[in-house]
């Protein structure tokens, strides 16, 4: 769904927005090679043409087995799979996978599947006990696990836990980059509106992304290190010896908890809950305590294990709500029996939809508003055509196929998480904003490059946060020396200490102005629970909805964004596909009664 990480989609508001990425968000300014753009951003040659991230030239491979184009073992070789079984029905799949000649290795009854290796995942999903077998590629790692140690020389406190006041200043000072968050104005996130009354103290709230940089000096103050977990473990090379996720950094691969070798992450959790430290920006909820729940690798794929480990951890710890600004890999449409897939494609896709149903309806059972974005292809997801990012992995194993209406994104289409799209600083549905009547729920600031207003003269129109310095580094945004090369990357220092900030755009950094929000409501109206704060994610989706700021379909509704970029809005006011309930609102949340 974008990236810098985001997803750079390398594409102009003329042009039709078929690609999608995995991750939510597209920065538009400017080339991963550090070039300014003009109206467009192509990627660099030789990258990922979804993310312009650099990328291996011949397909990465799953497991330790030889793999086929779409990344399942060839016909007769032992496989890792996840096997998702009827309700009752354990026995009845297990006895499906000894009879295909596989074991079972493990399994997580809470979420109704199986781990199991076979050399025949047809054969068990012949079984009426089984709905689906999914790939397990792994690269996610059990929960169990313990949490890796902070780097050596650094502090491993516990600020920013529920219960810990974190670092925060009156509410009428402004924070040094404030004049440049048009985000925070637009839902009033504003010391004269919600800042003045309701930050979401003692809410927990999961960032499931590519990590966060809790040591980031605008992040650290609400950064709760001992709830936060990793769920995946670096790959420096696929099997043949090719770069994935790049050097293991740490022992056995592991990252801390306070690690993001990406900066997605980062950037999501300063926009929901930057502290107001007198330092860079202030967060939707500056006061909630922050917790990672990574679920993304370092090169920025969400594999489905991972991230079921995630939102069942997320469910079990207290998380009061739980941002997600990705897509599961490797399908951006899953098809339960699409024609052009083949039985073990329709498996997987099957296995997919199933668990993330079963993850969401856990974590929603047990307390948890789950908010996504909505996706960054520009397409009515109500009436998508075709696919031609799928499956995504191994890369290059793309190809073009039809999908429909029952082919759904996840988790963006599943029943129970709440779906953002994006709009600019003119409130206009940005173009690269995926949308439609059934899917879209609420609307928020995600950044539109393309705004044309004569008040937005030297006014970027992406949304700014918090990164860390090294992938800002890693992809020459700054020197040697710490000095940005790019307009898009700001450095700003108080009092010695220097922190960096940058412009992105997508839908991947709407999700997170109501993910704020939605902290904001339970902070307000939730009562004492386990870890903090909790609340009915029913009454905090009305709630949500009803102080959202109501938006009409643009007239004509069908909306030309360029020649060949037309979008039709459906629906009335009170809910639309272009902007849902409306644009979230962070001050009406913070006066709202009951």
């Amino acid at each position: 769904m974008g990236r810098n990480t985001g997803r750079n989609m390398g594409r102009n508001e003329e042009g039709s927005l078929n690609v999608r990425g995995r991750l939510a968000a597209a920065v538009l300014s400017v080339t991963l090679a550090g070039t300014v753009a003009g109206t467009a951003c192509s990627a660099p040659s030789g990258a990922d043409p979804r993310t312009g991230d650099a990328r291996p030239t011949v397909p990465l491979h799953t497991g330790e087995h030889t793999a086929t184009a779409a990344g399942h073992p060839s016909a007769g070789q032992m496989g890792e799979y996840l096997v998702f079984y009827t309700e009752g029905a354990r026995e009845a799949a297990a006895r499906a996978v000894t009879d295909s000649g596989g074991v079972v290795t493990g399994g997580d009854p809470r979420l109704g599947y199986l781990l199991a290796r076979t050399p025949a995942p047809e054969k068990v999903g012949a079984s009426p006990a089984v709905v689906g077998v999914t790939v397990d590629r792994r690269i996610g790692e059990a929960a169990a696990l313990p949490v890796a140690a902070p780097r050596s020389g650094r502090a491993a406190g516990t600020a920013g836990a529920v219960g810990v006041r974190t670092a925060s200043r009156a509410a009428t000072q402004p924070e040094p980059l404030s004049d440049r968050q048009w985000d925070m104005k637009m839902i009033g996130a504003t010391a004269d509106g919600s800042y003045a009354t309701a930050r979401g103290r003692q809410v927990l709230v999961g960032v499931i992304d590519t990590g966060i940089d809790g040591k980031h000096p605008d992040i650290a103050p609400n950064f709760n290190r001992a709830l936060s977990r990793n769920f995946v473990t670096d790959r420096p090379k696929d099997p043949n010896g090719r770069t994935f996720d790049g050097p293991c950094e740490y022992q056995n691969c592991k990252d801390p908890v306070d690690v993001d070798d990406d900066g997605h992450g980062t950037h999501v959790a300063s926009t929901i809950g930057s502290p107001l430290n007198g330092i860079g920006v202030g967060g939707v909820a500056p006061e909630v305590s922050l917790v990672n729940l990574r679920a993304g690798t370092d090169s920025g794929f969400f594999f489905l294990k991972p991230t079921l480990e995630a939102l069942a951890y997320a469910a079990d710890n207290g998380i009061a709500v739980v941002n997600m600004s990705f897509y599961v890999d490797p399908w951006t449409f899953n098809c339960t029996n699409n024609p052009q897939d083949s039985p073990a494609e329709r498996l997987e896709q099957r296995g997919i939809i199933e668990g993330m149903r079963r993850a969401v309806a856990y974590a929603r059972g047990h307390g948890v508003t789950l908010i996504t974005a909505i996706g960054n292809s520009g397409i009515d997801l109500g009436h998508p055509v075709k696919d031609i990012a799928s499956p995504n992995y191994p890369l290059g194993a793309e190809h073009e196929r039809k999908v429909d209406n029952t082919c759904i994104n996840v988790p963006a289409e599943l029943e129970g998480v709440i779906s953002v799209s994006a709009v600019g600083p003119t409130e206009r549905k940005a173009s690269y904003s995926d949308y439609g009547i059934e899917q879209t729920d609420v609307a928020a600031p995600g950044g539109d490059l393309f705004a044309k207003d004569a008040q937005l003269k030297g006014v970027r129109r992406e949304v700014l946060a918090a990164v860390p310095a090294g992938p800002l580094r890693k992809k020459g945004l700054i020197d040697r020396r710490g000095m940005p090369q790019d307009p898009s990357v700001i450095r700003e220092c108080q009092h010695g200490v220097c922190a960096y900030y940058q412009y992105l755009e997508g839908t991947s950094m709407a999700a997170p102005h109501a993910t704020g929000v939605a902290a904001i409501i339970i902070g307000r109206f939730g009562k004492p629970g386990k870890g903090g704060l909790q609340m009915d994610p029913a009454e905090v989706e009305r709630i949500l909805y009803a102080t959202a700021v109501r938006k009409s379909c643009p007239e004509p509704r069908t909306y030309k964004y360029g020649q060949n970029n037309v979008q039709t809005c459906e629906g009335g006011a009170g809910r639309n596909g272009f902007y849902g309930h409306g644009v979230v609102s962070a001050s009406r949340a913070a006066t709202y009664t009951r």
